[in-house]
Formats: C-alpha cells, sequence, structure tokens
C-alpha cells in the first residue's frame, strides 16, 4: 500500500507547517475504519505544506514520510479516552472572551485557533469557572462552515488540537504537540453550533498530557482526543514562525 498524503497551505499550525491536529486527522483518516476507534498520531518533525508525503504501511502502522524520513506515524490504539465534562454553548460563548491569545498567540495565522485567520476555525478558547473539586476546564463555542464540509473529518481532529495547548499553558510555555490520540464517533454537523473543551492532566519533566472534546447542540460528544506535547527551547520554537 503506497499514497501520497498532501496538506494544503490553507491547514497551517506554524506559518510554514501543518497544524497537528489536521494533519493527525487526514493520516488517521487512511486506516481501515477508523470512525469510533481511538487512533494514535506520533508527530516527529513539521509537517510540511503543497508538497507529497509518502504513506506506506510497516506491520499496524502507517507512516508518512520523505526522502528525509518519517514525519508522522499512525496507528490504531487501544487507549481510552474520556470525554470531558460538557458546558452549555453560552457558557463557552462567555469563555472564549477570555482567550489568552487575544493578548499573546505565538501562532495568530493558525488555521484552528489564529486570531488573524478569517477564513480558520477561530476556536479561542478561554476558562470556564471550576465546579466545585473539579478540573480547570477551557471552553470555546465552534459552528462548521461551507468551507470544511469537505474536510470534516481531518477538521475535527484539528478543532480537538490547539485548545489542548491553550490549556497546557501555550501563552507562557514553548510547547509542540508530540502525538495526539483522537476517537471520532461522528463528524459535527455543517451550521449546528457546537462546544470544543479542553483540559490539563499533569506534566512529567518536558511532557504535558491534556484532553479536549467537541460536543453538538444537545451536549452529545462528537469527538474527543488525549494530547502529548514537548515543552521545547524558545529558540527552536523561534524558528517555526520562520521558513
Amino acid at each position: 500500500m503506497t499514497e501520497e498524503l498532501v496538506i494544503p497551505g490553507r491547514f497551517n499550525g506554524p506559518p510554514h507547517s501543518g497544524n497537528g491536529g489536521y494533519v493527525s486527522g487526514a493520516l488517521a483518516a487512511l486506516l481501515p475504519d477508523p470512525a469510533g476507534t481511538p487512533v494514535e498520531v506520533t508527530l516527529r518533525r513539521p509537517i510540511p505544506l503543497d508538497r507529497p508525503l509518502q504513506v506506506r504501511q510497516e506491520d499496524e502502522q502507517y507512516v508518512a514520510g520523505d526522502a528525509d524520513g518519517a514525519v508522522l506515524e499512525a496507528r490504531l490504539a487501544d487507549e481510552v479516552v474520556d470525554p470531558i465534562e460538557p458546558v452549555r454553548h453560552d457558557e463557552a460563548v462567555r469563555a472564549a472572551v477570555d482567550f489568552p491569545g487575544f493578548d499573546r498567540h505565538p501562532f495568530p495565522t493558525c488555521f484552528a485557533c489564529g486570531t488573524e485567520r478569517e477564513d480558520g476555525l477561530r476556536i479561542f478558547p478561554g476558562p470556564v469557572p471550576p465546579t466545585p473539586d473539579g478540573p480547570v476546564r477551557l471552553a470555546a463555542p465552534w459552528t462548521p462552515d461551507g468551507s470544511v464540509a469537505e474536510e470534516l473529518w481531518p477538521v475535527t481532529w484539528a478543532a480537538l488540537d490547539c485548545i489542548g495547548g491553550w490549556a497546557a499553558d501555550l501563552e507562557d510555555r514553548y510547547l509542540l504537540l508530540g502525538r495526539m490520540t483522537g476517537v471520532v464517533d461522528t463528524v459535527p454537523r455543517v451550521g449546528e453550533p457546537h462546544v470544543v473543551l479542553g483540559q490539563a492532566l499533569g506534566s512529567e519533566g518536558r511532557k504535558t498530557r491534556t484532553a479536549a472534546t467537541l460536543v453538538d447542540s444537545d451536549g452529545r460528544v462528537v469527538a474527543r482526543a488525549l494530547h502529548t506535547w514537548i515543552e521545547i527551547s524558545a529558540e527552536t520554537f523561534a524558528r517555526l514562525g520562520r521558513p
């Protein structure tokens, strides 16, 4: 099995590489019967845009790469991906007012959470008032529009991506998505208001774990994810913003 994977320039995270969630979802879609099943995607290095990657199957793993080696890898996983307790849409709207990226955003042209992208998802998560003894959650409203109707599977993964970074304090730390395990139970419906939720799960050394959940207007779970973020140097992080 050999296929090509091309990430269009629209779906960037940093200015010159693919949004980690979108790219993960695009590769996950090539696995057999991925709907409703956890798929683990590991990102090895920044994902080139508008350039074909060769996808090959190695045992139970699908590997996308180029002449320099593997860029990302996907496999079916048996990890439990629990959903986050949802909030109402109006609560998510109020939370988004306090999105930290309005004041300081490392990648303002990111397809998923970029404040300078009118053609992006414009998912701007802010903190939700915590319940007694409950974890701190972030929430944002999101309504898929017609421009993503043909890309709903990878776009769902993109919607679940950046909120994890913000839950891990992206405004104050230099973080890259290293791994994402996603479960798409059903793709979201275009034109229907949804809520995206994020939550930090803990840190160990340079790694921080977070979770994300997407729910529809009735509070039903549409998709969910776990992330592993890797803390990197300021110099390496800054290079992501340059060609």
